[in-house]
């Protein structure tokens, strides 16, 4: 029988095609849960490492120098910029309803609530979050993990908790200085370039922020500081098929992050709209 009567004869099948149905859905169903116990096991020896289990100090402080102070700069750059085109955007809106002295208080609310701790986010895990990935993916085709192992160091307790302890910690940070930056670009931008009242921008802040946009702002930064951080490390640890693996590992930690962020976002805002 050849090819085409073959063919045939699987289209003249419904049998044959609810077999590859199910097998198709069957390997799917199998790879999925697979991964799922994998995230699941990773995030538990995580958790274990980081509250039941001693963390190495030094190795704390050296993720925060490398995720914190080192992205200080770029932190200052999305803060500031943002803050100024938030300005210019919020100046060309309220001016059609004579709202311009509210500028300042519409920069510092969006910024505190909203854009300081998503942008830092996202500025972060284009630069530690694949940092993260590429470092221990490195170290896992080279088989340096394998060695640490077999000298029975704790991989979590040496690689892992340090950076996700060190990025929890980090973030929120970042992001009241990029939310500060912001309201400073703003107040530029407001004053010398839209000539307002400078007065009139700082006191609309005082009167019109209040603590608990700062701190939802903040709760936000620590939440997206887990997720890229683990989402970092996960990729990393599990990487495979050598340079060419290192470099997919590190694209699908930067995209998975993102995605993750600026869908926990919603969902966190929701949540703390009703707190």
């Amino acid at each position: 029988m050849n090819d085409k009567n073959k063919f045939e004869l699987h289209l003249e099948n419904p049998l044959y095609f609810l077999i590859k149905l199910s097998t198709l859905v069957g390997s799917y169903s199998i790879k999925t849960a697979s991964y799922l116990a994998n995230v699941i096991n990773f995030l538990t020896q995580a958790a274990k490492t980081l509250f039941f289990l001693r963390i190495k100090i030094d190795k704390l402080f050296v993720q925060i120098e490398q995720i914190g102070i080192e992205s200080l700069s770029i932190t200052l750059l999305t803060g500031t910029f943002s803050g100024m085109v938030f300005a210019l955007q919020a100046y060309i809106g309220f001016s059609r309803i004579g709202g311009q002295d509210f500028i300042g208080s519409v920069v510092a609310l969006g910024m505190a609530r909203e854009l300081g701790p998503v942008l830092t986010g996202l500025m972060v895990t284009a630069r530690a979050c694949s940092a993260m990935a590429a470092e221990l993916g490195t170290m896992r085709i080279t088989e340096q993990i394998d060695a640490l192992i077999t000298l029975r160091i704790n991989i979590f307790s040496y690689l892992i908790a340090p950076r996700i302890l060190a990025t929890i910690l980090v973030l929120p940070c970042l992001s009241l200085f990029s939310t500060t930056c912001g309201i400073v670009g703003g107040y530029i931008v407001s004053t010398h370039v839209l000539n307002l009242n400078a007065e009139q921008y700082i006191q609309n802040i005082i009167q019109l922020m209040d603590m608990e946009d700062l701190m939802g702002g903040l709760i936000k930064s620590a939440a997206f500081g887990l997720i890229l951080s683990s989402v970092g490390c996960y990729k990393g640890y599990y990487t495979h098929g050598g340079a060419r693996g290192v470099g997919a590992a590190t694209t699908q930690a930067v995209v998975l992050s993102s995605m993750l962020i600026l869908i926990t976002n919603y969902f966190l805002t929701k949540f703390l709209d009703h707190l």
